[in-house]
C-alpha cells in the first residue's frame, strides 16, 4: 500500500512539474521568443498564456517598454579641429525581437555597449562636418535629426532595435581649452565695460555742463527781473518823494532836519566839530527866543 501511494504521488509530481513547465505567461510590458535548444523557432510571441514542450522548448523575455541609454561623455573633433566634450543619452525599444536575441544573446548590458558604440560612431561623424557654432546653436537641432535617422537604421538593422530619440545633454569645451576661453571673454567683457563707462563718463559731463549752462541763464535773468522789479520801486518810492516834498516843502525840509538830527546825536560819545551858523542848525536856532 505503501508503495502505490509513494508512485503515485511520484506521478502527480511529475506531472506538476510536466504542467508548469509547459505554460508561460507573456505580460504586455515584454517581448517573448521560444527556443529549440537555443534555436529560435517561434518570435515576437504575443501577451498571454502560451504553451511549450517541457525541456525541449525554453523562452526568453525582454522588456519591450521604451528603455533609457545615458552614454557617457566623449571627446569629438570639428570641422576646424576643435575638442569638444559631448555628453548624449538615447531612447530606445526592442522591435525585432529575434535578431535583437541573435545580435546579443539577450543580454541588455551587450545590447548597450553595442548601442554606444553606433552612437560614438554616429556623432563622430557628424560632428567632424560641421563647425563649432554650428555644433552648439547654429544646426544642432539638424544635426540631432540627421544621427537619430542614421543612428536608427543602423539600430535596426544590426540590433533590432528602434531609436526613439538621441539628445545631447551638455558641450563642453576640454579643460585645456576652457580657462584660455573664460579668459578671452573676461577680457572682451572688461573692454565692453569700460568703453559703456566712458561713454558714460562722456555723456555725464555734457549733462553737467547743459546744467550749468541753464543754471547760469536762470540766475542771469533772475537777477535781471529783480534789478527791473527794484528800479521800478526805486522808481514809485522816488515820485512818492517827490509828490509828498511838492505839497510842503518847508515840512519836509523840516523832516528831514530832525532826521538828521536823531541820526546825529543818537551816541552820546560822539564828537561833531560844526559851525553853529551852517545850515545844518538852521530849525534848531530858529527854535530859540
Amino acid at each position: 500500500m505503501s508503495t502505490k501511494l509513494f508512485v503515485l504521488g511520484f506521478v502527480v509530481l511529475a506531472a506538476a512539474v510536466l504542467g508548469m513547465n509547459s505554460v508561460f505567461v507573456v505580460t504586455e510590458m515584454e517581448r517573448a521568443v521560444l527556443l529549440e535548444f537555443g534555436k529560435v523557432v517561434r518570435a515576437d510571441i504575443s501577451p498571454g498564456l502560451h504553451f511549450k514542450l517541457p525541456f525541449i522548448n525554453d523562452v526568453r523575455k525582454f522588456d519591450s517598454r521604451v528603455m533609457t541609454l545615458d552614454a557617457p561623455a566623449e571627446r569629438y573633433l570639428t570641422l576646424e579641429k576643435k575638442a569638444l566634450i559631448v555628453d548624449s543619452f538615447a531612447k530606445y525599444r526592442v522591435s525585432d525581437v529575434q535578431k535583437y536575441y541573435t545580435s546579443t544573446s539577450g543580454d541588455e548590458r551587450r545590447a548597450k555597449e553595442l548601442l554606444k558604440q553606433r552612437i560614438n560612431e554616429g556623432l563622430r561623424n557628424e560632428i567632424s562636418k560641421r563647425t563649432l557654432h554650428e555644433v552648439v546653436s547654429g544646426e544642432r537641432d539638424e544635426l540631432m535629426e540627421v544621427l537619430m535617422q542614421n543612428l536608427n537604421e543602423v539600430a535596426e538593422r544590426e540590433l533590432g532595435v528602434t531609436i526613439v530619440d538621441v539628445r545631447v545633454k551638455r558641450i563642453d569645451l576640454p579643460p585645456e581649452v576652457s580657462q584660455s576661453v573664460y579668459d578671452r571673454m573676461n577680457t572682451e567683457r572688461d573692454i565692453e565695460a569700460r568703453e559703456h563707462r566712458a561713454k558714460g563718463q562722456e555723456l555725464a559731463v555734457g549733462i553737467r555742463a547743459d546744467a550749468d549752462r541753464q543754471k547760469e541763464v536762470v540766475l542771469a535773468s533772475a537777477y535781471s527781473e529783480a534789478e527791473q522789479i527794484r528800479g521800478e520801486g526805486d522808481a514809485q518810492a522816488a515820485a512818492t518823494y517827490a509828490a509828498a516834498y511838492n505839497k510842503d516843502k518847508e515840512f519836509y525840509r523840516f523832516y528831514r532836519s530832525m532826521s538828521a538830527y536823531q541820526r546825529t546825536f543818537s551816541n552820546k560819545s560822539d564828537i561833531l566839530l560844526v559851525n553853529p551858523n551852517s545850515d545844518f542848525f538852521r530849525y534848531l536856532n530858529k527854535s530859540n527866543p
